[in-house]
């Protein structure tokens, strides 16, 4: 009886130093919506500068002019601050349930583990966006974004990570189907959050 004791005081030690190590107030539900608002910028995106179909899937016949560049920047400016904003708001309420800090020593680390290859990707497909070379941008951020949620695992949930490589190969994927990088962007960042978003609030978030 006391070994068996003595187990499950060492599990239970085992249990709380894992979770303080890591921050587990991450929201599912900011996921699915996430996943809603990226559907609804990637239509957005579509009726802007797909308004002539016969350029869909082909970059070398599309012309977007200063006007819809202006659009799209709104649209996908718009998207990331409201998938910020309810992802903070959501993990602030979580967090606060279960009488943890939403700013911690394991959020930060969250936050900068995943920051790393967002910021690199990002400056990346701006030189690319400035040599015209757009046929990579969907499969690049698709897998920096892979590559951030990979590397912030280790500091949150663990089911983050099988989201991230799911982007990932998405991302080389769509490197083998260039030209259709805004469906693998809807299939990535709208469909793949909304369904591991509703399996992190269904596994984690409910009770």
């Amino acid at each position: 009886m006391e070994n068996e004791k003595y187990l499950n005081d060492i599990t239970e030690i085992k249990n709380m130093m894992h979770q303080s190590s890591r921050f587990i107030s991450l929201s599912g539900l900011s996921g699915v919506l996430a996943g809603i608002y990226c559907l609804i910028g990637a239509w957005l995106t579509y009726t802007t500068i797909y308004f002539d179909t016969t350029t869909l899937g082909n970059y070398s016949n599309l012309i977007i002019n200063q006007s819809q560049i202006e659009r799209l920047f709104i649209i996908a400016t718009s998207v990331i601050l409201l998938s910020i904003i309810t992802g903070v708001v959501l993990s602030k309420n979580k967090a606060k349930k279960s009488n943890e800090k939403i700013w911690n020593v394991s959020s930060k680390r969250l936050v900068i583990n995943f920051a790393i290859p967002l910021v690199t990707g990002g400056f990346f497909i701006l030189f690319l966006i400035e040599k015209e070379i757009l046929g990579l941008i969907a499969p690049l951020t698709l897998i920096f974004y892979g590559l951030g949620c990979v590397n912030a695992s280790k500091y949150t949930i663990g089911d983050v990570r099988y989201l991230g490589i799911t982007m990932i190969l998405l991302g080389l994927l769509s490197t083998w189907f260039l030209g259709y990088g805004l469906l693998f962007w809807a299939l990535g960042f709208g469909v793949c959050h909304i369904l591991y978003g509703s399996v992190m609030y269904f596994k984690y978030d409910r009770n």
